[in-house]
């Protein structure tokens, strides 16, 4: 059974629209439509703020936390159309930016950091203007390149995961992100020979905006699974064997459908939807996922997401 840890006032203005802890726990990114970003040190049920970065002109839709191998990094994302990457200073004493990409034509909705095995800091962006950006830090300077036309009418998601290594880069894993898009459909883009190119198909079955997609972690021989929520109150479970995608839907919610989060071990997938409820899901071995576990707003007084 899950429970509520602890509750506590953030001091945000407005309405919350994300928020991550770093790789240990220690400490919690949140961000508002007050255009801010803070940072909370967490020790057992105390929270201290820590810092408050003021850097966005638009309401501030996500956060994301780099590996710690890369240093104290924090990205986030902006309606303003803008990604600001900010660094601790070594003396742990404040908070500054140290890139902002500013190169999307609409708001950015989603970010994430790439697994840490690229051995380098790679944020994906993805934005109401179609198209989705990659950040790498590389010989000392911050580059970007561009998938166009993700999502013809705008990128609501983005996910990383790597596969097996190419013939062309023994010993290098390839890397691979799913994107959720405002057409209802998932799309997955592979990393290599120095380009980026997409599945002849995208993923279709959702019928209202794909919110979140989220890779399971890779353990074992388990074939890469992707879950996916939407706007239509769905969220699918997607298996690739032998190349083909097949999908189930885990359970209609009857509402909008946010977020979806797998645990470490990729056997259990958390869902926060817009009735202010997180669920836990859980697969039988019939192959049929099952609740096994239900926080409601009665329980932990939470608010729905952006």
């Amino acid at each position: 059974m899950v429970s509520t840890l602890a509750n506590f006032d953030t001091h945000h203005e407005d309405l919350i629209h994300d928020a991550q802890l770093d790789y240990y726990g220690r400490r919690l990114a949140t961000c508002s439509s007050d255009r801010s970003v803070k940072i909370f040190g967490v020790t057992g049920n105390q929270q201290e703020l820590i810092a408050t970065l003021n850097g966005h002109k638009g309401p501030v839709w996500e956060v994301a936390w780099a590996h710690p191998k890369f240093g104290n990094i924090l990205a986030s994302c902006s309606y303003d159309r803008t990604v600001i990457i900010w660094k601790e200073s070594s003396a742990g004493s404040e908070w500054n930016p140290v890139h902002e990409h500013s190169e999307h034509h609409s708001s950015v909705n989603a970010i994430a950091w790439a697994p840490h095995e690229c051995d380098m800091p790679v944020l994906a962006c993805g934005s109401s203007d179609g198209n989705v950006s990659i950040l790498a830090f590389q010989d000392g300077k911050w580059t970007s390149t561009t998938i166009p036309k993700a999502h013809e009418v705008g990128v609501a998601s983005v996910s990383w995961s790597l596969g097996p290594p190419a013939p062309s880069a023994p010993g290098v894993p390839t890397r691979i992100l799913a994107t959720g898009g405002c057409d209802n459909t998932i799309n997955v883009f592979r990393f290599e020979h120095n380009n980026w190119t997409s599945q002849p198909e995208k993923l279709t079955g959702h019928t209202d905006w794909v919110r979140d997609v989220a890779w399971a972690p890779s353990l074992g021989l388990a074939p890469p699974t992707l879950a996916s929520c939407s706007q239509d109150g769905h969220v699918f479970i997607w298996t690739n064997i032998g190349g083909k995608w097949t999908s189930v839907s885990i359970h209609d919610f009857h509402v909008p459908v946010w977020r979806v989060s797998w645990s470490v071990s990729g056997n259990i997938l958390a869902v926060s939807s817009s009735d202010h409820k997180v669920t836990l899901w859980k697969a039988a071995l019939d192959g049929k996922w099952y609740c096994i576990s239900d926080v409601g707003e009665a329980d932990d007084g939470a608010q729905g997401p952006k």
